[in-house]
């Protein structure tokens, strides 16, 4: 079984890709299956999460991209900026991942949330759609696939509580 475990920045040959959707790019430990049928094991360091287009190797020096998969989000756009910004504060009020785009926000598929939103006045709209959330306060940035050569501004805490839509099931 290959294995997988470093990240780089570049490759001249992509061997294969592996699709995940969010939930399976943030864990450290993986089995997974590559679009060519090949078993693979991913090992990355706690608080890894793997980006769209973000490509891992191992010993053999096989090259693999990660692909965002589509999974059930809802889209929320608003009137206005401010409109936005509210519905942004409220999911942040309640630890919810939340993918910031240019004029609209994207969450994974939760009713009560989507039901709340809607109360605000946004328009939610639901689609498959690779999600790519925040990393957070302490995650280093906002997950563009380039390095300004900073790290964290702030100690990583190794766990923090952050809602996820089956948490309540």
């Amino acid at each position: 079984m290959l294995t997988l475990h470093t990240k780089i920045p570049h490759a001249d040959a992509i061997a294969a890709q592996l699709v995940l959707p969010y939930e399976l790019r943030e864990k450290c430990r993986l089995r997974a299956m590559l679009d060519t049928g090949e078993e693979v094991a991913v090992f990355t360091v706690r608080g890894t999460v793997l980006r769209d287009g973000d490509l891992l190797t191992g010993e053999d020096q096989r090259v693999v991209r990660v692909i965002a998969a589509p999974e059930p989000t809802y889209k929320v756009t608003c009137a206005n900026a401010h409109a936005l910004l509210r519905c942004a504060f409220h999911l942040g009020n309640r630890h919810t991942q939340a993918q910031v785009g240019d004029g609209f926000l994207r969450i994974r598929a939760d009713e009560v949330l989507k039901e709340m939103l809607a109360g605000l006045g946004a328009s939610v709209v639901e689609e498959m759609a690779a999600f790519e959330p925040e990393s957070g306060a302490y995650g280093g940035g906002h997950g563009h696939h380039h390095d300004h050569g900073q790290g964290p501004l702030a100690p990583i805490p190794l766990r923090q509580k952050i809602h996820r839509p089956g948490d309540l099931k």
